[in-house]
């Protein structure tokens, strides 16, 4: 990468941050219309929450190997991990958005308790921790871009990575818990 994006991982943090959470409560607020995107058939829409809860399952699993991988000092493999966690993180986020846009949000279908007292307050959790996370994980992946393995050690980059990751695993976890009080619990 350049100089200047060396220079200036912060500044690129905020800007990816913003725009990526911008997407996010643009589609959430219905911003976007449906529209401007060719709607998929009914049995593909209704198969997104599967799928993502799947890719969900395989991002945690990358971010749990890829901590291992560091540990043992495989950086190249530990690199790789966490690209593909970062990959599956917008393969989900792509088809969540999509879903999103043509259907809107999945209404609970189990009793009023188990909403107000359980599902709300876990969904507010879960929604709350991914918003926390995009900067961690976005200034860790654009130190790692703009600087050579051996210069990490020199940055922010581990513990920064570190903070990502346990959000980010937490949040998945609960994502995945969210489809299960949605789709097979009730």
């Amino acid at each position: 990468m350049s100089d200047w994006a060396r220079e200036n991982v912060t500044l690129l943090t905020a800007v990816c941050s913003a725009g990526a959470l911008a997407l996010v409560f643009g589609a959430v607020g219905g911003v976007i219309p449906s529209s401007v995107l060719p709607r998929a058939g009914d049995a593909v829409l209704a198969a997104i929450p599967h799928v993502n809860a799947a890719v969900s399952l395989a991002a945690i699993a990358a971010i749990l190997l890829g901590w291992r991988a560091i540990a043992r000092g495989d950086v190249r493999r530990h690199r790789a991990l966490m690209l593909t966690s970062f990959s599956l993180f917008c393969a989900f986020l792509v088809a969540y958005l999509y879903r999103l846009i043509h259907v809107g949000t999945a209404e609970f279908p189990g009793p009023e308790v188990v909403y107000s007292y359980v599902y709300l307050p876990f969904l507010a959790v879960h929604i709350l921790l991914a918003i926390v996370c995009v900067p961690f994980v976005f200034h860790a992946l654009l130190l790692a871009a703009t600087r050579p393995p051996t210069e990490l050690q020199n940055t922010r980059h581990a513990r920064v990575g570190s903070v990502g990751a346990v959000l980010w695993l937490i949040s998945f976890a609960m994502g995945v818990g969210v489809y299960l009080l949605l789709y097979h619990l009730y």
